[in-house]
């Protein structure tokens, strides 16, 4: 499935639910510094809609579990952490990488 196809159902949906009606700066122009800036522009929006993006949440998440491994000292607890951090990194890999190519491909 595209990116696009994705956002689209996402949008709709929102609108359908009242989710998007009386947003903060509905109507006004979007305050850009420069043409290329699209992840910040898209982040800055789903900022003040109260959306975490989730790679901010799983950036996070492997945070929280490098922390933890820190203070793990037992052989098969460790493993099991680092199984979970290497899967949640790829998931986020994969994400980066689908954004980038979306976003190379839509210009």
């Amino acid at each position: 499935m595209k990116w696009s196809s994705l956002s689209e159902r996402q949008i709709l949906k929102a609108q359908a639910e009242g989710q998007l009606d009386n947003l903060k700066g509905a109507g006004k122009p979007l305050n850009t510094r420069s043409g290329n800036d699209t992840d910040a522009a898209g982040f800055r929006i789903m900022a003040e809609a109260g959306v975490v993006p989730r790679e901010f949440e799983m950036r996070k998440e492997i945070e929280a579990l490098n922390a933890q491994l820190k203070e793990t000292v037992e052989a098969e607890a460790r493993k099991a952490l680092i199984r979970r951090i290497a899967q949640v990194q790829l998931r986020l890999d994969i994400e980066v990488e689908a954004r980038r190519k979306y976003y190379r491909t839509g210009d």
